[in-house]
């Protein structure tokens, strides 16, 4: 049973880690200055000027 406490406590500790360091990059990725023009597109297009109320 030692080896399955060592081999939980090895996965609980490297998911931890794991997680954190995929948020970091989706951070940077998001906040990434080349990417600025990316996202105000996909922005832009979700309304188009086109979309009005029907009236």
């Amino acid at each position: 049973m030692d080896l399955h406490n060592m081999l939980v406590g090895f996965s609980k500790s490297f998911g931890l880690f794991y997680l954190i360091a995929l948020s970091i990059a989706v951070l940077v990725y998001t906040f990434w200055p080349s990417n600025k023009a990316r996202f105000e597109q996909a922005a832009r297009a979700v309304v188009s000027e086109d979309d009005r109320p029907c009236l």
